[in-house]
């Protein structure tokens, strides 16, 4: 069954863009096979659990060596960059047939909603997690307001 849709010819007199039939030829057929393949750069993702003395938070950085990791703590604002270097090659016999490098930085920040005791923060990293415990700073609570 076909969809009917009005036309309104006042529409395409308001959307005037003189490059619109060039981008959907692009949008079709010279783009796609170009970008057919590549991976998308890694994110850097979270798992953040709380309780009642600190946070504990588990970040995946796979690949990375420890050295390449850095946390900044700054209250209650946590963050985490990580420099990723990825090389793959793959040989046939002694001729190489394709390498692959990707260099860059990951960046990842996120507010909590109490300080953190930078002086007992611990960071550990095991098998591409990144674990973090930040301790709750003392005397930090949230102040509730009375409502008039």
């Amino acid at each position: 069954m076909a969809n009917l849709t009005r036309w309104d010819p006042f529409n395409e007199m308001t959307r005037f863009d003189p490059f619109r039939d060039m981008n959907d030829y692009f949008k079709g057929f010279m783009l796609r096979p170009v970008f057919q393949g590549l991976e998308a750069e890694p994110d850097i993702k979270l798992e953040i659990s709380e309780t009642d003395q600190a946070y504990t938070v588990k970040a995946d950085v796979p690949g990375v060596k420890k050295e390449d990791i850095q946390v900044s703590i700054d209250r209650n604002e946590v963050s985490i960059s990580a420099e990723v270097k990825q090389e793959k090659e793959e040989k046939q016999g002694n001729k190489l047939v394709r390498s692959e490098r990707y260099y860059g930085k990951q960046y990842r920040s996120f507010t909590l909603a109490h300080d953190v005791d930078e002086s007992k923060a611990d960071a550990e990293c095991k098998d591409g997690v990144l674990k973090l415990t930040l301790p709750k700073k003392a005397g930090a609570e949230t102040k509730k307001l009375a409502i008039k």
